[in-house]
């Protein structure tokens, strides 16, 4: 029976996190999903992630959630990310920064999977990284070869930085994805050595926004350069990602397929334990 992997784009905010509190648990029994990856970055008032959130997701039925720019944006997650094999930080940030940077679990078919992130360099100015696909080669020296499955969140800027990773990791990775830019893109593909590949899978938040913030905000920054809060966005929220389905005995892909879920507008844009949302807006999300 083939493998089966939902990953689902950066969740943001309050919106994010309902669409997926929401929509998950019947999108996984009915696709017979076997592997929940999801980027979480963004979920703690549009930046970050909290202790609580990180074991909200995992109640909501996320196996892994990975991170990116934002990882350490709310420094009450570090313990966590000590401590949980559940969550996994960029692979390319520098030896002696928290968390880990890949981890392998088994799921409850008994198959076990590799899940790692990988920070893009071109025009990511909010953490400096190192090499990441020396860092992904890293990665997968060092897990058992008895993994068949792996598979690599490409948090990047560019297109072309996650395209090159695509092709750069075509069969040695089953399923590579792109996250950061929050707009779902339509080149989900089987690359030639059989991985599953996607440029970006989109967010899970409010898409009537500009990248999951308040559109007015956003405008008036950028047409008169004084700076503005940029709350998260309320209206047209959906839950966006993937599915690939994995032979479990080569690791070699066999299909993929977008992901879009509508969820209508949220009711609120922060959870009551957020913090004060963004002063104003320094780079993407």
């Amino acid at each position: 029976m083939p493998f089966r992997i939902l990953a689902l784009g950066d969740i943001v905010g309050r919106p994010g996190r309902m669409v997926v509190h929401r929509k998950l648990a019947e999108l996984v029994r009915t696709q017979k999903i076997d592997l929940v990856v999801a980027n979480g970055e963004n979920i703690a008032g549009g930046s970050g992630i909290t202790q609580n959130l990180f074991h909200k997701l995992r109640s909501y039925g996320v196996d892994v959630i990975t991170l990116g720019d934002h990882v350490f944006k709310k420094v009450d997650i570090l313990p966590t990310m000590a401590s949980s094999e559940r969550l996994v930080r960029p692979a390319n940030l520098s030896e002696g920064a928290a968390g880990r940077g890949h981890t392998v679990i088994s799921t409850n078919a008994g198959v076990q999977v590799c899940v790692f992130s990988v920070l893009g360099r071109i025009f990511m100015n909010n953490l400096p990284a190192n090499d990441p696909f020396a860092a992904a080669d890293r990665v997968l020296a060092t897990i058992p070869k008895s993994v068949k499955i792996c598979v690599c969140d490409v948090h990047a800027e560019a297109s072309s930085e996650k395209v090159a990773m695509g092709h750069y990791l075509d069969g040695r990775v089953s399923f590579i994805f792109g996250t950061h830019t929050h707009i779902p893109t339509a080149d989900a593909k089987i690359l030639p050595g059989g991985s599953a590949f996607i440029s970006d899978l989109g967010m899970c938040g409010p898409y009537d926004s500009v990248l999951g913030r308040r559109k007015d905000r956003v405008v008036r920054y950028m047409t008169t350069n004084m700076p503005q809060p940029f709350d998260v966005a309320t209206g047209d929220v959906r839950m966006c990602g993937a599915i690939a389905e994995v032979d479990p005995e080569t690791g070699r892909a066999i299909s993929i397929e977008r992901v879009e879920i509508a969820d209508g507008n949220a009711d609120a844009a922060y959870d009551s334990d957020d913090k004060t949302p963004p002063a104003n807006y320094g780079g993407g999300d």
